[in-house]
């Protein structure tokens, strides 16, 4: 049993959206996604996939890349990215799932989940671009939600914590992983040039993992 991260799927299976508009990497990405996720994921790990999951607008046009997702091996816990427009409500998500078999698929929302002793908590996360205050409301909520999960988590005393977000977290975001005594954070939404700088190891005591699809090459990082 091992626990896995990935994000930015960008899954299209129910529409025309191509990737490899994005460069030659992302060409069949789905297939090299499916053949490099099953060499190393077996079906009693755990997987998560922090965001940008699909292209769709709604949840119901997002039935071919759920259908994809359960496919593979392993369960996956899935949290949200700023491209996962189908985000509905958990409970709307839940339903859509249990109503069409999608029994591997799990949402991380306000909450958490045990990995044998390890609390896996997350979010979105927030990048500012302005200071107005609809940014700078969104940036508090993502916080805020960051800031729930992990104190329900923490009433589990978990031994260790792995957070997910879809942004990279910046220094408030660090400090709220700091203050919760966060191991481990991983973290996607960089692409191409954006890769460049990312942050990858342990700084201020918290090892940090870009795994963003293409970055990994389209192989799930092992965490634990």
């Amino acid at each position: 049993m091992a626990l896995f991260a990935i994000s930015d799927l960008h899954l299209s299976l129910g529409a025309d959206k191509p990737m490899d508009i994005f460069g030659g990497g992302w060409e069949n990405h789905e297939q090299k996604l499916k053949e490099c996720w099953t060499q190393v994921v077996t079906p009693s790990d755990v997987v998560i996939v922090n965001g940008d999951i699909s292209w769709a607008t709604y949840l119901e046009n997002a039935k071919e890349d759920f259908a994809f997702i359960n496919s593979l091996p392993g369960q996956k816990i899935i949290s949200k990215g700023n491209h996962d427009y189908w985000w509905s409500t958990v409970s709307k998500q839940k339903k859509f799932c249990s109503e069409n078999g999608f029994d591997t698929i799990d949402f991380l929302h306000n909450n958490y989940f045990m990995y044998e002793d390890t609390a896996i908590c997350g979010t979105k996360g927030w990048q500012l671009s302005t200071n107005d205050s609809e940014d700078m409301k969104l940036y508090n909520r993502e916080k805020e939600r960051l800031e729930l999960s992990l104190r329900s988590a923490l009433k589990s005393n978990p031994k260790r914590i792995v957070v997910a977000l879809h942004y990279p977290p910046d220094g408030e975001f660090i400090s709220i992983l700091k203050k919760n005594g966060v191991q481990i954070c991983v973290y996607g939404h960089l692409h191409g040039r954006a890769q460049k700088n990312a942050v990858n190891g342990t700084t201020k005591g918290i090892k940090f993992s870009l795994v963003s699809c293409d970055f990994l090459k389209f192989n799930p990082l092992k965490i634990l």
